[in-house]
């Protein structure tokens, strides 16, 4: 059985690690990079040029899989070939595809060609070194960061830059940039209940962060963002640098006559994650439309992403073996968002669909709890 797995974010990732050598298994793993990408820490990569990759050969050693450097161009389902960037074009008998997501800019005009995004390593690296450079004696210029979006990434990337916004101001002597959180909706972090997102705002507030919710980003130029209140005011907010996180959508790759896509253009899975109408491909990650036990869209998270990619990598081993794929449980064991340094909110699952909040220290340490256990999970 030859099989094709397409990225190794935390989805291809943790199935390429449940592989196993089996004679009459051949399995390839196509990644455009020779390392795999923490991308819930790019934020702290962002502010503070922390280490957030790993390399990928020593993670596949003992599975059987061989890795392809190469960058997917396109998928055709109904020809079964997978198109490189290079010209090539790979055949399979099995695929996975894990190719995630692309940022979504919602057609906000300028704003694809004048804002930063945080998806990757090298958007990382390039908001760090714009941070640096403003803080040299010779920059000139407005120094201010407009982020757009409040979710988890947006909050976690304002906490991050605001506290070495703060240490580079004492270290250098000047005055610490201005921070602009713009978002369209009524409240940052949407996705935790009351007191808790009511705590997170309160710590952005200390940091100095103007937060501006219901305000719509309604258009980007190379040095501002003009943005809408609910009663059709409209300002203008000058800017040094523009960083959106407000939307994701999946990667538009994959092609195939019987695909059926859903909100966000995520492709339609049955219960063992495969594609509707292509029983011979997973579709795992923020690509994937899995729905949970309510009958309701999975999250596109880390750890969604990480369930997804091991009973993937365990149903591929099964089906090498003649046996039945097992079908996806989906369940949510927390969610917590960093705020910079040993600060964290959040929650934790118990028992009976109880949940525990936790926040400060207690909750930073829950947060790395959960990428020491990915690290596990793919060692």
């Amino acid at each position: 059985m030859k099989t094709l797995i397409l990225g190794a974010g935390y989805a291809g990732l943790a199935v390429a690690t449940k592989m196993k050598p089996l004679p009459d298994l051949e399995t390839l793993l196509v990644e455009q990079n020779a390392f795999h990408t923490f991308e819930t820490r790019l934020h702290e990569a962002a502010a503070h040029n922390t280490r957030v990759t790993m390399p990928l050969a020593p993670l596949l050693k003992g599975t059987g899989v061989h890795l392809e450097q190469a960058q997917v161009e396109g998928v055709n389902l109904d020809e079964k070939e997978v198109t490189l960037k290079d010209g090539r074009v790979l055949t399979y008998d099995t695929l996975v595809v894990g190719l995630g997501s692309v940022t979504n800019f919602y057609r906000i005009p300028g704003l694809a060609e004048n804002a930063s995004e945080l998806k990757q390593l090298s958007d990382a690296d390039e908001i760090f070194n714009y941070v640096n450079r403003v803080f040299a004696n010779d920059y000139h210029g407005n120094r201010d960061i407009v982020v757009g979006g409040a979710g988890l990434t947006g909050v976690e990337l304002v906490t991050e830059l605001a506290q070495r916004a703060e240490l580079l101001s004492k270290e250098r002597g000047l005055p610490p940039f201005k921070i602009h959180l713009v978002e369209a909706g009524p409240k940052i972090l949407p996705i935790l209940d009351e007191a808790l997102r009511l705590k997170a705002q309160k710590t952005l507030e200390e940091y100095g962060i103007n937060i501006l919710v219901g305000h719509r980003l309604m258009q980007a130029t190379a040095d501002s963002v003009t943005v809408q209140t609910a009663d059709g005011e409209q300002k203008v907010i000058p800017a040094g640098k523009i960083i959106w996180t407000g939307g994701i959508q999946a990667r538009d790759i994959v092609k195939g006559n019987k695909v059926e896509k859903g909100p966000g253009g995520r492709i339609a899975v049955d219960a063992q994650l495969r594609a509707k109408g292509y029983p011979d491909v997973f579709i795992i990650g923020d690509m994937s439309l899995a729905l949970n036990q309510e009958g309701k869209p999975v999250p596109t998270t880390a750890q969604h992403a990480g369930q997804q990619g091991r009973l993937t990598g365990k149903n591929l081993m099964r089906l090498a073996k003649g046996e039945e794929a097992e079908a996806y449980e989906p369940t949510t064991l927390g969610e917590f968002v960093s705020l910079g340094g040993l600060m964290a909110v959040g929650w934790m699952k118990l028992p009976w669909n109880q949940k525990l909040a936790i926040t400060g220290g207690l909750a930073h340490v829950m947060k790395r709890a959960s990428e020491w256990r990915w690290r596990a999970s793919i060692d």
